[in-house]
């Protein structure tokens, strides 16, 4: 399937908060920071850097046998993500007022949320076929915010730290050409082309 737009993951994110609040906050971090589940549940308030306008990411968390497991990201690299204006008003709200060292993001018992629990709560697969986003997974919302980034001009070095890859061959496997990028493209190309037959 063709990866969500904008107002389609907007969408998810409202229909999900109508289940509670703290999974729309889910889905939007996701998305708008292009991190793994397990990442956003790692995440700590202090990981919000507002001076510098980045989240770091350093951790993941998800329950484990002896209770919540926290370890290092796949990478085990720490990474910086800018904070976006889109997703700005969730980590503001998030972190206003709380201990640097409190979990960002909890679901609405206090435990992790996992892409597991999240389908389970929102009913995910019903949740996307009504809205006819059929195979919409989880982690498509990290690809989605990898797009957004390449299709707003960021260089694919840069993704690729913001995903965390050693590779950017590896980052290139997350990339979707979005409809709005390829008509950019055309009026481009057409652009160029019609310079060139105007010269002498």
């Amino acid at each position: 399937m063709s990866l969500p737009t904008l107002e389609e993951v907007l969408r998810v994110s409202e229909a999900c908060g109508e289940i509670h609040q703290s999974y729309a906050d889910h889905v939007m971090l996701c998305a708008f920071l292009a991190a793994r589940g397990a990442e956003v549940s790692g995440l700590r308030v202090g990981d919000a850097d507002w001076g510098s306008g980045t989240v770091l990411i350093e951790r993941q968390s998800y329950p484990g046998a002896g209770g919540i497991v926290t370890k290092p990201t796949k990478s085990r690299r720490p990474r910086r993500v800018p904070i976006v204006q889109l997703i700005e008003p969730t980590p503001h709200r998030l972190t206003a007022q709380r201990p640097a060292t409190a979990p960002l993001l909890r679901g609405p018992r206090g435990g992790v949320i996992t892409t597991a629990s999240l389908r389970d709560a929102t009913h995910w697969d019903a949740l996307v076929a009504e809205m006819e986003l059929q195979g919409l997974r989880r982690h498509n919302l990290r690809h989605v915010g990898a797009t957004w980034f390449a299709n707003s001009g960021v260089p694919l070095h840069v993704i690729a730290d913001i995903l965390g890859h050693a590779s950017i061959e590896t980052t290139r496997t997350y990339l979707h050409t979005e409809d709005a990028a390829l008509a950019k493209a055309a009026i481009s190309f057409d652009q160029h082309l019609g310079e060139a037959s105007a010269q002498p």
